[in-house]
């Protein structure tokens, strides 16, 4: 369980990583008001994933609090407390996820595991 706190200024992404490959990429655009979720394995990325059945759950410039578990199937995260999606692994070994990288213009207030 990965428990992180942000102020959005603009546009950011959050990475599960393990080596070189990102088993979870996070990546709210604003601007397509969409999160995209996506895997880099053996440097390629898959398929986007982007559906959001609440509609986009983050505020440009708003404080905000999101919640990563990692399930035996999936990623499932939520936003401000309330649940926006599930991931599907795409890798098999999860214990290799050793980097979480947070990357874009955004302050990060606080981490939690």
């Amino acid at each position: 369980m990965y428990r992180n706190i942000w102020i959005f200024l603009c546009r950011f992404e959050i990475n599960l990583k393990v080596g070189n490959c990102i088993a979870l990429h996070i990546n709210p655009r604003f601007d397509q008001n969409a999160i995209v979720r996506n895997s880099l394995l053996n440097m390629c990325w898959g398929l986007e994933e982007r559906h959001l059945p609440c509609g986009m759950p983050l505020m440009r410039g708003q404080p905000f609090t999101i919640w990563i578990q990692c399930e035996a199937h999936c990623f499932k995260v939520a936003v401000n407390g309330l649940h926006q999606f599930e991931y599907n692994h795409r890798i098999h070994n999860l214990l290799q996820i050793n980097l979480l990288e947070v990357d874009g213009d955004i302050m990060l207030a606080n981490i939690q595991a």
